[in-house]
């Protein structure tokens, strides 16, 4: 296991509590292992968008949910039709879950489904506190 020195990086940083959290997150989760269902993530302007490949499944098969500054994505599995005998069985229908670590200003917007794609869009939002301003320098009095 490799082990990476933030410090550099840290240095001339302040409130990145999480910074350290977030790279064990990443160092742990192996995508490789599990690469089903196949998503992408877009970047529209500022906004963000997910599409996952979700043939088969319904909006009541799936559920959505964020827990703190995660975005948790479930299918249940699909029951097996009795009485069918598959000369090939090839679409997937056993449930999943995707995790997706957000930032803490991108929030869910919607969700809707189409031709066979889960579509889950992000916005970025910036507040008002995080924006740039300018500080005005106050002159002595002498």
């Amino acid at each position: 296991m490799r082990r990476y020195d933030l410090a550099p990086l840290l240095r001339s940083s302040v409130g990145f509590d999480r910074f350290d959290q977030l790279f064990d997150t990443a160092r742990r989760s192996d995508t490789a292992a599990n690469p089903y269902p196949p998503y992408n993530i877009e970047k529209l302007d500022d906004d963000y968008r997910i599409s996952m490949a979700v043939a088969g499944f319904s909006e009541d098969d799936i559920e959505i949910t964020v827990k703190e500054n995660t975005l948790i994505v479930e299918g249940r599995a699909k029951a097996e039709r009795e009485g069918v005998a598959y000369l090939h069985h090839g679409i997937a229908g056993r449930g999943f879950e995707r995790r997706f670590q957000l930032a803490e200003n991108v929030k869910v917007s919607g969700a809707s489904m189409e031709n066979g794609l889960l579509h889950v869009d992000l916005q970025h939002h910036t507040p008002e506190h995080m924006k740039p301003r300018q500080i005005e320098i106050q002159k002595s009095a002498a």
